[in-house]
């Protein structure tokens, strides 16, 4: 499912937004969401926050048509916020907001986003990015992973899985394009958020309520 749009709903109360979960989760709404959008709306708690995520930003401007619908049904009052996932950023931003237009402005934007992910790896105290290399058996995985410490290297060994943590993309991939010259042809290696960092900002399924998992 795509899901570069974004709703954030907030409330005055914790216990209001669950009811609003509670009422996106229900038959009715459920089925207007299903019927209007041919997908289903992924929807997340946060506290007093509530996110809905879609695939077009016309599917989020009838999102809130029907959640501002609800909201008036109770008289709850409501703030909403629509944002759009910036794929070069890698965050979300104003709808509006202009794309970069020539590859200097690119390539501006994917050195603040790096810069970012480092911050955010010394200020979580864990990386945020990982490479992923799946070896051909436990004892290949034993000796990459030896090597790799003898190098100053952290990593985690997992029967033939290492997985390696990098504070940024960049730092990621260029470990990885080193390992495919070392390993043997065909060994899978993945570059990806670190699963942590991944579950820590949202979790998805099927149009349920997830609570504590917005972001």
């Amino acid at each position: 499912m795509n899901d570069d749009w974004r709703l954030r709903i907030e409330l005055e109360e914790e216990g209001l937004t669950q009811r609003l979960g509670e009422r996106l989760e229900s038959g009715e709404i459920e089925h207007d969401l299903e019927h209007a959008f041919h997908e289903r709306v992924v929807v997340s708690i946060n506290g007093p926050e509530l996110f809905c995520y879609t695939g077009t930003r016309e599917q989020a401007e009838r999102a809130e048509e029907l959640i501002r619908r609800v909201a008036a049904e109770h008289s709850w009052k409501i703030d909403v916020q629509l944002s759009h996932w910036h794929p070069v950023a890698e965050e979300w931003q104003d709808p509006d907001a202009p794309e970069p237009a020539s590859a200097t402005a690119v390539e501006t934007e994917r050195e603040e986003r790096v810069e970012d992910e480092r911050e955010e790896s010394a200020e979580q105290g864990y990386p945020e990015m990982e490479v992923r290399v799946e070896t051909g058996s436990r004892h290949d995985a034993r000796e990459l992973a030896h090597r790799l410490e003898a190098e100053g290297i952290p990593n985690i060994h997992r029967h033939n899985y290492v997985l390696i943590g990098a504070t940024d993309e960049d730092s990621a991939q260029a470990l990885a394009e080193r390992l495919r010259g070392e390993l043997p042809d065909g060994t899978p290696i993945t570059v990806e958020q670190n699963r942590r960092a991944v579950y820590d900002r949202r979790v998805w399924s099927p149009f349920s309520v997830l609570g504590g998992l917005g972001g």
